[in-house]
């Protein structure tokens, strides 16, 4: 069994019913594996939903999560986005916090993150990335 973590980009695309994204998650889940929503990413989702106020994409939201596990953060986590902060920081390629949290939860558990944005997150040493989108 392989577990992947989901970036905010991926489950906006699963809400949007892009049907790449939907396929590879379903067939992911499908062959017994696990899918992790960390805990910044369902903050990011759960207020662009609410913010907007978003019923229909609310419920697929929820139905993701039904099939999904959810990630947790920690003092370790809190350790590792901070060495992963000031490693960026001296490579002049800093990122939002939000992201390094996410980043951070991903190596701590030891989860491939699933993005788009696999550039955004190239300068984290230790992070395994992956793009369903591509």
């Amino acid at each position: 069994m392989s577990t992947y973590a989901l970036d905010t980009n991926i489950i906006s695309y699963y809400m949007a019913n892009d049907k790449m994204i939907r396929g590879k998650i379903h067939l992911f889940l499908y062959e017994g594996n696990q899918l992790i929503i960390p805990t910044v990413v369902y903050y990011e989702i759960r207020r662009g939903l609410l913010a907007k106020s978003a019923p229909k994409k609310s419920v697929t939201f929820d139905q993701l999560c039904k099939m999904s596990e959810f990630g947790t953060m920690d003092r370790e986590t809190g350790e590792i986005a901070a060495a992963i902060y000031a490693g960026l920081r001296k490579k002049g390629a800093l990122l939002e916090d939000a992201d390094i949290l996410i980043a951070a939860s991903c190596i701590q558990h030891g989860y491939p993150l699933v993005t788009n944005n696999t550039d955004h997150f190239k300068n984290i040493d230790g992070l395994r990335l992956t793009n369903w989108a591509a």
